[in-house]
């Protein structure tokens, strides 16, 4: 490819990926996320304050937003 038809582009191929590993790992942190209620709603799960739902999909979903951001704010090399 030429030098011509790469400068139509906002980004370049690293943001691109940094943009979209980020994004994974936001959507990885929700799925992550989800679930942990009880099938009756008379009875309270103590599985909705899990480990994993309070700690660690929280910091995975922060991560991936600053990882999208970094990718976004990164400037492209020439």
């Amino acid at each position: 490819m030429s030098d011509e038809s790469n400068k139509d582009f906002a980004f370049g191929k690293e943001n691109y990926i940094l943009v979209a590993a980020g994004t994974v790992l936001a959507i990885l942190g929700y799925i992550l996320m989800s679930g942990g209620g009880s099938d009756d709603p008379a009875v309270f799960s103590e599985e909705l304050f899990s480990f994993r739902r309070m700690y660690i999909s929280p910091i995975m979903i922060i991560v991936g937003l600053a990882i999208v951001g970094w990718g976004i704010m990164k400037k492209v090399k020439d």
